[in-house]
């Protein structure tokens, strides 16, 4: 099996954000250590508990600090950007990493409402490039094409092109939660990745829809396919529930439109009490999550590989940690990699 590794760069309440992404940095060297496949980076805007805001300024780093893992974008909200910009961008970092670089492409906002207008706005941007985002997604691909496009220019031959003299490119993968994402990727013959760590809905019947729907295409002649899901491993599995507690809370009071700051560390977070409604989200959201001690967080993994019929799975190492940890770390995270690579490689 092939394990991969998704990091939101994780911000804790004893941390800058000059912590969480030197953390960040020590956990991809870690993955590159131990064999993981590829480690993808989200983007999200205006969350205090996030880091991650740029996919292709983290890759670049993470990349000069790193020789063997495939790094990526889980994913670029194309939406918010001009699909010839992230073209450049990911054409430039293949050919800076060439063989190294995924580019996963999303649809959401990943942001609020009032963040995503201020984000969209100054580019001249609206809810009219959501409903254009299959066509922004073959710009993309064309774009970062040996051929790149023609633009239809009177008496002209322009060719448009992200990077001239490209010899390779990026792998493209599209994003998704939903059973749209699903039916696109399977229309345009992409590789998919269900976005299983966030909803844990509807995960079977997005992957068996897109493997029945599938159309062959120059990019991906069958399906390929892969999910995430949220993941922390310690010695005992008292010990992982506590590391993922602060997790959990944070995604029920995100879920529950409560405010939200840094991530809290397991001591803060054990004095927490939810309300009912938000105390029935982190339940959930712990039922569907890889927690527990080596042995049985690695039954889960392969449990979840079986069930979805992928023979990669990439987590999401969301463990907290105690008070008196070094900021610039993130050991709980890294011991989650370690002990799982060790089970299951």
């Amino acid at each position: 099996m092939r394990l991969s590794v998704l990091d939101l760069v994780p911000v804790r309440t004893d941390q800058s954000t000059s912590d969480a992404l030197a953390a960040s940095t020590r956990l991809a060297q870690t993955a590159d250590r131990l064999g993981y496949t590829r480690y993808w980076v989200a983007e999200h805007h205006n969350m205090p508990a996030v880091a991650a805001t740029s996919p292709p300024v983290l890759i670049a780093h993470l990349a000069a600090h790193t020789e063997q893992l495939r790094l990526g974008s889980g994913g670029v909200m194309l939406p918010n950007h001009a699909p010839l910009a992230v073209a450049e961008q990911f054409a430039l970092l293949e050919a800076a990493h060439p063989g190294r670089i995924d580019l996963g492409i999303g649809r959401a906002p990943g942001s609020d409402p009032v963040t995503s207008m201020a984000l969209r706005g100054a580019a001249g941007r609206d809810d009219r490039d959501i409903e254009a985002f299959p066509d922004y997604l073959d710009d993309v691909v064309a774009l970062m094409g040996a051929r790149g496009v023609r633009v239809p220019i009177p008496n002209q031959r322009y060719i448009l092109k992200a990077t001239p003299a490209a010899v390779s490119e990026p792998k493209l993968w599209l994003l998704g939660s939903s059973m749209y994402s699903a039916h696109l990727a399977a229309a345009k013959g992409l590789p998919y990745v269900f976005a299983h760590h966030f909803s844990g809905q509807g995960t079977a019947e997005a992957l068996a829809a897109y493997r029945s729907g599938f159309r062959p295409s120059e990019l991906a002649p069958e399906p390929v396919t892969f999910l995430t899901v949220n993941a922390v491993v310690a010695e005992t599995r008292q010990e992982a529930t506590a590391l993922a507690l602060p997790n959990l809370q944070m995604m029920a009071r995100l879920r529950t439109g409560q405010p939200l700051g840094p991530l809290d560390l397991v001591e803060d977070a054990e004095q927490q009490e939810l309300a009912p409604q938000a105390q029935r989200i982190a339940e959930a959201a712990f039922g569907r999550a890889v927690v527990g001690d080596p042995s049985e967080a690695a039954d889960q993994v392969r449990a979840l590989a079986d069930e979805f019929g992928v023979d990669e799975v990439m987590v999401n190492p969301v463990a907290s940690a105690r008070r008196g940890t070094e900021p610039a770390t993130a050991p709980a995270r890294e011991k989650t990699l370690e002990l799982l690579a060790k089970e299951l490689f």
